[in-house]
């Protein structure tokens, strides 16, 4: 996948500003800016956050269409396939990018997915409808952070780290407020987020579920269920799914040939990985990568 520098570059051609380290941006964006996130949707190794601040936003999420609104907030996380499809001509929003590295580095790592994957578990969707003061309130901490981005403090990275650990938990005080009735159980709930943590870091060595199942200390009957009653998906689709966007990453920005990355992803051979690919994404791996 892209680190969030490298999918910034592949969106906008250069750097934000000079001197910025790749590791957070924060800024407020229109429509046009918007839709070059549909490049790298679902490549990108960051953690998303965009608040509608006016008009409306239209995305697809798992073939289903969502629209977004003032005070929506829409949260992308890695390995999650989103795409932009439409936009009011008045659409603002404030958008918070942090590398997924930076992100796993923070003491407030478990808040992060929970608050990340929390909509997906409770509402099937990566989307949460705000209580207006509590947009006003994120959208103030994401403005401030956009405004450290370009200071000379020298405690710059550290500042961001708390201002960035800051609106995390506040955004788990408001997404509390938003989803104030669980829809499923505390545990079942830990269960599934526990299984997304683990994915993104195993999905090319580990492609059964047997493996997730053991680091959780729990059955494979057991996860198979928690993730169909959560998701309405089973767990290997989940791998497929990350199986099938690396391999798509691969052939899109390396030279890698399709043996070297059936290897890399633990497939027997070339054959299995094509055959994989052809029933995921509808063309082989060579079709693919021709058409750029």
């Amino acid at each position: 996948m892209y680190s969030l520098e490298e999918a910034w570059i592949k969106m906008h051609g250069a750097r934000p500003f000079e001197g910025w380290d790749g590791k957070m941006y924060c800024d407020e964006t229109d429509a046009a800016i918007t839709f070059r996130a549909n490049k790298t949707q679902g490549f990108m190794a960051a953690y998303t956050f965009t608040l509608v601040l006016e008009g409306w936003l239209s995305i697809i999420y798992n073939g289903q269409e969502l629209t977004l609104r003032p005070d929506d907030l829409y949260i992308y996380s890695p390995g999650l396939e989103v795409t932009i499809v439409a936009a009011s001509e008045n659409y603002r929003g404030i958008c918070l990018l942090a590398d997924e590295h930076l992100s796993f580095e923070l003491p407030t790592t478990r808040d992060l997915v929970s608050i990340a994957y929390a909509p997906i578990v409770r509402l099937h969707t990566p989307k949460l409808t705000l209580m207006h003061d509590d947009a006003l309130r994120l959208a103030e901490k994401m403005h401030e952070i956009s405004g450290q981005l370009h200071s000379s403090h020298i405690y710059k990275t550290k500042i961001l780290q708390m201002l960035y650990a800051i609106f995390l938990l506040d955004l788990l005080d408001a997404e509390a407020k938003a989803i104030p009735h669980r829809q499923v159980p505390q545990r079942i709930e830990e269960i599934f987020i526990g299984f997304i943590r683990l994915l993104p870091q195993h999905f090319a060595e580990h492609h059964d579920i047997a493996f997730y199942a053991s680091r959780l200390n729990i059955s494979s009957v057991y996860l198979s269920r928690i993730v169909r009653q959560v998701t309405g998906r089973t767990v290997i689709d989940y791998v497929n799914q990350m199986l099938m966007m690396e391999t798509a990453f691969l052939l899109r920005t390396s030279n890698l040939s399709i043996q070297q990355i059936a290897d890399r992803l633990h497939f027997a051979d070339a054959p299995s990985l094509s055959k994989f690919f052809l029933r995921m994404k509808g063309l082989s791996p060579r079709e693919y990568r021709k058409r750029g």
